[in-house]
């Protein structure tokens, strides 16, 4: 990626007048002219300051109406589901007794409470202002723009208007909006029943509970302990695969409501008291937080190979501590903001650990940048887009330092590479494009007109606020609307309507941030376009520089229906893009000689398309992270925007199968057992190279279970398959036995006929447990216990292997009703009608007629035809194959793109990145970013995984079944919370820091010294994988088998203009050399 050159902003178009720019720290505006004599055009503002929250001058009255985002939408748990809760959080949470079942959620005691002390707080301010100021609070629904496509209004929105002079107005609303839980959020923790509730004892582990009461108390957040999804009335399910992983998902959920700083530092301390109990030591270690991200590394490499190293779990402190400055009243401090907790099996470990993160600190450079960011947009972007900022900044391992509410208009922003600032930069500057700014002069009011009172303002200003969803400034019959573009745009249509702006005169002006790289994109030759719509709209059109990464596109009008027209005609010249990742030793061939090829495809559909290598990205010395990097560009107008789905299918047409479309799935496997996985690194990194993909493992202190792979779409199920053979599942099965099942159980025959079939026909293993004797009604039996062992990847036949477990002892008298733990059929299952086909040795072994493929022939391929079922993981494993018949499904369409597969529903939407305005249909179409934000995936804490292993001692590796539980009672429990983790095994551990000298050797503590660990191998290498030489082997080994599909050529229009050269013809009968079919289209 080359470094963009500063842009001066000098050198203006045509019709624009040069004017000074406003770099560097904004300035403070010039005091407004009294616009309701002379039009805004009359003189022109410094650029800088004219998108600042528009202060008035000193003395001067205005009107600021601003939405108080309450997350009044969040839910609290089911009253049915809760076994355990902090103090006062059940009644907070949860409606009270007797009241309607169609409650809404913002009706909660906790909502309602939020608003009651915001309607005190602004009375208290109102009173005490001495009549100077008024500040009114306002709850309603919004309802429907016309016009405006937005989703559902269900959520109750608060608004407050506050009325007096503009320089305390706005240190009002900071004060507000710090002094009010704004960011309220649920943050979920699994933890295995056995902790909470150990076996042979009756009840929960009174110390737990006491610990919990004591985080909640500290912190002022709300703990709930529920019942695990498995137990819960909702749990059943019509598909295989999540019934299945709900009946192995039997952990306890806790989940943490507060607001963002204290839900963060309850989650940590639970997720250490867990480390505890499972006997590992605690230490903390400080180091400046801005160098957090930094030494992370891009998706927290570094850490993760420490980690792996070293054998322990680092916890790193929230990224923007007090962001918004809300502090719960009584809340105590649990840990520093820069202090990192690290929990291992030994001091030892703990130490090693402490020692690298050191090594780090002293090996790493920082660059830093500071970048000029429009004032008022700072806000937003916190207060709407902070969990993109994360994930770009854990993308490019950078930190941004967030001036909120400084009002300093200046970001500075560090890395560990000039590159990565870049990177970082572009993203934000991309982010602060997705907000519009616009102003409303009533120049020469109607005489006629009752002009508003200032009652009639403060009426007014909410329902705009709220109905769009826009932050309003109004004074002298001016209004200033600030906010997402499409608030923007849903507040100029309401103001439209008002009876005193109808009949005036007025001057209309909106502003639009957009890159300068796009500035001749927009305009086009000689200013053509933006000629033209000027022409068309009768509305002025100036490009203002701005910074040395974005400009500003000025849109002036005297009239509502000009300006707006004006505005959809420039949004629609504005870039829609889309970027994804094709190797680079296939550019040549998809440029063609002289560009043939590429100008082709850009001249059939109108679009640019620009490729860039390794070395413009940074040169071939980069970390392999690099090869990921989106690095294929297609851009086109906003209004050809449906093109560029079809400009990126031709073009991965010409990529081998192997290598086509990077995307990412997402696997669920219990967050425990990640550090048994992260000390396979080796394995994992083997894994990685031949499937040519990356395994990327979730923060520690997020405490989420999903592992995401990503890599080409035909390889990902094939890594996906087996990884989840690196992680073990179990599951138990009970029955009432007798003299005669008893005796077969132990019999040669059901060892050698039985458990030897399961094991080589299922890849499942059984356990005969001891039999223990349970009251059942009124009589005593003899229950027998089995525990069926398997890996992941076999999880899909695991009811088969029950059933053909279970078949001798139904043939000996026990009862199908009488077993605990078999796997009932899912109650709708779509593969019914087909699964006898697909069991069909006869029909499996037919060999389609297949045709050539008119891309293949393009490059002279010769390949071999292989089934589906040769790279599905046998026996019947029905995770790798429902995933893949999932994603055909989720992505069938009727565009012609949809005759080609898609491996993951989450597939090539970087051109979606910057579409992100909130409840609105329409979203912005333009952004190059080279990461992908919008990443959600599935719920970051999804719980279905592997059941945990805890009926032996092999589950974890962390502790044994031997492992005696620390001594702890409720009296520990009550010394000074600072840094003391009252679960340790020894007391409080240590807190050396860096400034204490390190112990010769490294963690000789009390003469116990620690195996050697593992080496971490340096960096996470994926070469190339030879999928020739691969198919080769495969072909032989695995029978030459195909899939019942017959291939169609691609569409006529892609096969007439594929240029085709001389190559060997082959036999009809070639596929491609995936071991996925080729694309399937519907019969011409």
């Amino acid at each position: 990626m080359h470094k963009i050159s500063s842009f001066t902003g000098q050198a203006r178009h045509g019709w624009e007048k040069m004017a000074p720019m406003g770099f560097g720290v904004s300035r403070p505006q010039a005091s407004p002219q009294d616009y309701t004599t002379a039009p805004p055009s009359a003189k022109r503002s410094l650029p800088g300051a004219s998108m600042s929250p528009n202060p008035g001058a000193p003395g001067h009255l205005v009107n600021l109406s601003f939405n108080v985002p309450f997350h009044s939408n969040l839910p609290g748990p089911d009253k049915e589901d809760v076994l355990y809760s902090s103090t006062g959080a059940f009644q907070r949470w949860t409606h009270p007794e007797g009241a309607a079942d169609d409650k809404p959620t913002h009706a909660l005691p906790v909502h309602t409470r939020n608003v009651e002390n915001l309607r005190s707080l602004c009375k208290q301010i109102s009173e005490g202002s001495g009549e100077r100021l008024h500040a009114t609070v306002t709850s309603s629904k919004p309802k429907p723009v016309p016009g405006m496509q937005r989703g559902p209004l269900t959520a109750l929105v608060t608004n407050v208007c506050v009325s007096g002079e503009a320089e305390v107005v706005h240190k009002v609303r900071a004060k507000i909006l710090s002094e009010t839980p704004i960011t309220l959020r649920r943050e979920i923790i699994d933890i295995d029943r056995e902790i909470v509730f150990p076996k042979g004892q009756e009840g929960a582990r009174v110390d737990i509970l006491n610990h919990v009461d004591d985080i909640a108390d500290k912190t002022k957040a709300d703990i709930f302990l529920l019942e695990a999804k498995s137990r819960r009335k909702d749990s059943e399910s019509a598909s295989f695969n999540t019934a299945l992983e709900k009946s192995m998902d039997k952990r306890l959920q806790i989940h943490v409501h507060g607001d963002m700083e204290s839900s963060e530092n309850a989650k940590t301390r639970l997720l250490i008291m867990i480390d505890q109990i499972l006997q590992r030591q605690v230490d903390t270690i400080r180091l400046e937080l801005s160098l957090h991200s930094l030494l992370s590394g891009r998706h927290r490499k570094n850490v993760k190979q420490i980690e792996s190293g070293t054998g322990t779990a680092i916890y790193f402190p929230p990224m923007f501590p007090t962001v918004f400055g809300y502090v719960a009243p009584g809340s105590m401090p649990l840990r520093g903001r820069d202090e990192i907790i690290i929990t291992g099996e030994s001091m030892d470990n703990i130490l090693q650990a402490k020692k690298r993160l050191h090594d780090l600190v002293l090996t790493t450079k920082t660059f830093v940048k500071d970048v000029q960011i429009t004032t008022s947009k700072v806000d937003y972007i916190l207060l709407d887009r902070l969990d993109k900022i994360r994930r770009i900044i854990e993308a490019n391992g950078s930190y941004v330092l967030p001036p909120l509410g400084n009002h300093s208009g200046v970001l500075r922003v560090q890395a560990t590479d000039i590159l990565n600032v870049e990177r970082t930069v572009r993203e934000i500057m991309g982010l602060a494009g997705q907000f519009y700014s616009a102003s409303w002069w009533v120049t020469h009011p109607d005489p006629s007109q009752r002009q508003p009172t200032p009652s009639d303002i403060r009426a007014m200003l909410p329902d705009i606020c709220i109905n769009s969803g826009a932050e309003i400034t109004f004074e002298k019959l001016n209004f200033h609307i600030n906010g997402s573009d499409d608030s923007v745009k849903a507040a100029m249509s309401i103001i439209n309507t008002l009876p005193f702006v109808k009949k005036a005169q007025s001057t209309l002006r909106v502003k639009v941030e957009l890159a300068n790289e796009h500035k001749e994109f927009v305009s086009g030759k000689k200013n053509g376009k933006i000629n033209k719509i000027m022409s068309q709209s009768n509305v002025q059109i100036v490009f203002d520089g701005f910074n040395e990464y974005n400009f500003y596109i000025d849109v002036r009008g005297a009239q509502y229906e000009a300006t707006k027209n004006g505005l959809d005609l420039v949004e629609l010249e504005m870039p829609a893009s889309i970027s994804f990742h094709v190797p680079d030793q296939y550019h040549k061939r998809i440029i063609g000689i002289g560009g043939q090829h590429i100008q082709r495809i850009m001249k059939k559909y109108s679009v640019f398309v620009k490729f860039s290598n390794a070395m413009d990205r940074g040169g071939v010395g980069k970390d392999d992270d690099d090869i990921k990097v989106d690095n294929v560009i297609c851009r086109t107008p906003a209004r050809n925007a449906d093109n560029l789905e079809l400009v990126k299918q031709e073009i991965m047409d010409m990529v081998e199968k192997d290598d086509a479309e990077f995307v990412s799935e997402h696997v669920p496997v219990d967050r425990l057992y990640h550090r048994e996985l992260i000390t396979r690194m080796a394995e994992i990194e083997e894994l990685e190279k031949k499937w040519n993909c990356k395994v990327t493992f979730p923060g520690t202190e997020q405490a989420s279970d999903m592992i995401t792979v990503s890599g080409p779409e035909y390889q990902v199920p094939q890594a996906v398959d087996e990884f989840l053979g690196m992680v073990p599942g179990t599951h138990d099965i009970e029955f009432p036995t007798s003299d005669e099942l008893s005796a077969y159980l132990h019999s040669n025959e059901f060892r050698h006929e039985q458990l030897q079939k399961l094991k080589d026909q299922y890849v499942v293993e059984a356990t005969i447990h001891e039999t223990k004797q349970e009251r059942q009604g009124d009589k005593d039996v003899t229950v027998q216990r089995l525990v069926l062992s398997y890996t992941r990847n076999n999880a899909g036949g695991l009811k088969d292997a029950i059933d053909f477990l279970l078949l001798p002892f139904l043939s000996r008298g026990l009862e199908v009703h009488d077993v605990k733990g078999a796997i009932a059929r899912p109650k709708s299952d779509s593969f019914e009608d087909n699964m006898p086909f697909f069991e069909s040795k006869l029909l499996q072994r037919a060999e389609p007629p297949v045709s050539e493929s008119p891309t293949r022939s393009t490059f002279g391929e010769e390949a071999s035809s292989r089934s589906i079922f040769d790279k599905l993981r046998k026996p019947s494993s029905m995770a790798s194959f429902s995933s893949f018949m999932d994603r055909r499904r989720k992505n069938g369409s009727n565009s012609p793109a949809s005759l080609f597969m898609h491996a993951s529903s989450n597939a090539s939407k970087a051109s979606l990145v910057s579409m992100e305005s909130r409840d609105s249909g329409y979203r912005n179409p333009w952004n190059d970013s080279g990461v992908e934000l919008d990443h959600e995936g599935p719920n970051g804490h999804a719980t279905a995984g592997a059941a945990s292993s805890s009926h032996h001692g092999n589950g974890w590796g962390s502790f044994s079944a031997t492992t005696s539980r620390p001594n702890t009672s409720s009296n520990s429990l009550s010394g000074a919370f600072d840094n003391n983790f009252p679960f340790g095994a020894n007391g409080n551990a240590s807190t050396s820091s860096l400034n204490t000298p390190m112990i010769p050797g490294l963690g000789m503590v009390n003469g116990a010294g620690m195996p050697g660990t593992p080496a971490v191998v340096a960096g996470d290498a994926t070469p190339r994988y030879d999928a020739k030489a691969h198919d080769a082997d495969s072909a032989v080994l695995n029978g030459d088998v195909s899939l019942l599909t017959p291939v169609t050529p691609a569409t006529a229009a892609g096969a007439e203009s594929t240029p085709v050269l001389p190559v060997e013809t082959s036999t009809s009968t070639t596929s491609s050399t995936s071991g996925y079919p080729a694309p399937i289209a519907p019969p011409n």
